[in-house]
């Protein structure tokens, strides 16, 4: 028996472990409790009428890449209804706030063969659009089956994953060749892709240049901004454990020389936010949280941005940033397209394997800044914060590349295209 019916056969026998471990993610504020019927295949909305294209992104990054997508079909094929599915709550809410009108969200259902019928004899989606790695095999697979045509967009395959489908080709073999188009974000992936059999798969960039900026709200950007005044600030972006501390060391090793210094900290989870305002409060530090409406007065040391969907806001608040995921254990990276959209000069710390090609790129044209540990960091800040014309030009630097290549929109489109007229046409008769 091969891996792939090995795996099959697995997630048939272990439903009900597999039901109990979503409740046990429910109890833990990791489901959503009132949609949890979604994640079994069970639709809280009705199906349009019509063709319908079904894009999947299993988190926030995904489903932020997904957005431009979702607004150019629209625009080119109106006759065409979509769902959009992720795997997260975080994700859930943020595709609840930026969604367009008529689009419809679900949770993704997991992947046991029950749940992916009753998913797509529900649903019945003519194309899907699946973002990057988040590779089902029992959804892919039933889908091409029931008539699905799919296409992998923005596809990717880190080192770590290649090596492991190398090893197990009779697993990933057949759920790649589920796609009848991969579009790729660069050369190193179509390489991947087709090492594993991947047929018709071709470059086309990264949709993450194609993302527009992150929305916020101007009043609460104003009234924060009244709040700090003329502080020094700098901000943690999407941090993850450990990396919180980092970031509260660094502010008691420049507060004598950056008077009233202000760092703002963003975790990746706010779910951990209790857990870490007492570990920032432990080393004597004050805090104020946004989620508890708190405000940043003069004697606040760190604003914790516990709240989901506002890196818009904690972006645009702070000169510097700290891309987080990089100096962590976990390591990886966060996109930093996204504050260099916003003009912020980035410093990352040396594990930018999520973007290597972006952080390569942008090491090179000089629009970011690399920090090896703690101290090198505390260093960095104190030399940006010094520096106010060395943090615009860096900042400036960034903000360039990250509109650079727009046109990686157009080029998605145009190969998708193949796919999505059928469908118009079809609407139209």
């Amino acid at each position: 028996m091969s891996l792939f019916y090995a795996y099959r056969v697995a997630t048939r026998l272990l439903g009900p472990v597999l039901g109990l471990y979503l409740l046990r993610r429910k109890k833990r504020g990791k489901e959503d409790a009132g949609r949890i019927g979604e994640r079994f295949g069970h639709p809280s909305a009705l199906r349009p009428n019509g063709k319908l294209v079904w894009i999947h992104g299993a988190s926030v990054g995904e489903s932020l890449s997904a957005l431009p997508v979702i607004d150019e079909i629209r625009k080119r094929f109106p006759d065409i209804s979509i769902l959009v599915t992720t795997g997260t709550v975080t994700s859930a809410t943020m595709m609840h706030q930026r969604l367009p009108k008529g689009v419809i969200h679900q949770f993704i259902p997991i992947d046991r063969q029950v749940c992916v019928a009753r998913f797509l004899h529900h649903w019945k989606p003519d194309v899907a659009l699946w973002l990057e790695s988040d590779f089902w095999p029992n959804i892919l697979t039933k889908a091409k089956k029931a008539g699905t045509r799919l296409a992998l967009v923005n596809g990717r395959i880190s080192s770590r994953s290649f090596k492991s489908y190398l090893r197990f080709p009779s697993f990933i073999k057949p759920v790649i060749a589920a796609f009848d188009l991969i579009l790729t974000q660069g050369s190193e992936e179509t390489d991947r892709f087709v090492a594993l059999g991947a047929g018709n798969v071709r470059a086309v960039g990264n949709l993450k240049f194609a993302a527009p900026p992150l929305p916020v709200d101007p009043d609460a950007l104003n009234e924060l901004l009244q709040q700090i005044a003329n502080r020094p600030v700098w901000l943690g972006a999407s941090t993850f454990d450990g990396e919180e501390m980092a970031c509260a060391q660094v502010h008691q090793a420049l507060g004598l020389q950056h008077k009233n210094l202000l760092t703002i900290i963003v975790p990746r989870h706010p779910n951990r936010a209790d857990a870490i305002a007492e570990e920032l409060a432990s080393t004597g530090l004050r805090i104020a949280r946004r989620s508890l409406g708190q405000k940043i007065t003069d004697d606040i040391d760190v604003y914790l941005g516990d709240t989901m969907g506002e890196m818009g806001l904690y972006y645009r608040l702070s000169p510097i940033c700290l891309i987080g995921k990089s100096l962590c254990a976990s390591g990886g990276g966060q996109n930093p397209l996204e504050p260099a959209r916003l003009g912020c000069a980035i410093l990352h710390g040396p594990d930018m394997s999520n973007f290597a090609d972006i952080s390569r790129e942008m090491l090179a044209a000089h629009a970011c800044r690399p920090v090896s540990d703690i101290d090198d960091l505390a260093r960095q800040v104190s030399s940006l914060l010094a520096q106010p014309a060395t943090t615009a030009e860096l900042a400036k630097a960034a903000r360039t590349y990250a509109n650079s290549k727009a046109e990686v929109l157009d080029r998605t489109l145009d190969a998708i295209t193949v796919l999505l007229d059928k469908e118009a046409a079809n609407a139209r008769a």
